[in-house]
């Protein structure tokens, strides 16, 4: 069984592997049966970023910095793969792939407003800015306003300044 629960299965035979049969397949994959994360990082691109992702920004990137959320930020070696003739800039999502989780600081750098990234140069704040929140919108901590049905459906009664059009 794996971390997350799911049975690595025989596919001819709908079996479960035998315990030696199982750490030889989870041994070719890079994986330890305590390592459902590299699964996750095979399959799904949602988790952080894949394999492919990875090995690439490895291999064509400099590491830059980290945020306060945990997310990676690279910088491109060389505009070779650019379409504008500046460096690719990359980020790995720590969690689930969400772009509003960068911050304005960063933001600002993938985004190719400031030249230096806010390790080297970090963004002045103004003393009536908020720090930043991501969107929540999707998530069980959405804003849900009185009479949602998220929140039980009860509506305040009309008061009376409200008349309902009629077609004449």
């Amino acid at each position: 069984m794996l971390p997350d629960g799911n049975r690595l299965l025989d596919a001819q035979t709908a079996e479960p592997y035998s315990p030696a049969r199982r750490g030889a397949l989870l041994a070719v994959i890079g994986c330890q049966e305590s390592d459902s994360h590299v699964l996750k990082a095979i399959f799904t691109w949602w988790n952080g970023a894949t394999i492919g992702a990875r090995f690439t920004i490895a291999k064509t990137a400099r590491f830059v910095g980290s945020d306060e959320f945990g997310n990676k930020y690279f910088e491109a070696r060389t505009n070779k793969d650019s379409y504008d003739e500046r460096k690719r800039r990359y980020v790995i999502y720590k969690g689930y792939a969400e772009p509003s989780k960068i911050p304005p600081d960063w933001h600002g750098w993938m985004h190719y407003t400031f030249d230096e990234p806010p390790t080297v140069e970090p963004l002045k704040r103004r003393v009536w800015e908020r720090d930043h929140i991501p969107n929540l919108t999707g998530t069980i901590h959405a804003w849900r306003p009185k009479g949602s049905i998220a929140r039980g459906g009860e509506r305040a009664p009309a008061t009376g300044d409200y008349e309902a059009w009629k077609p004449d």
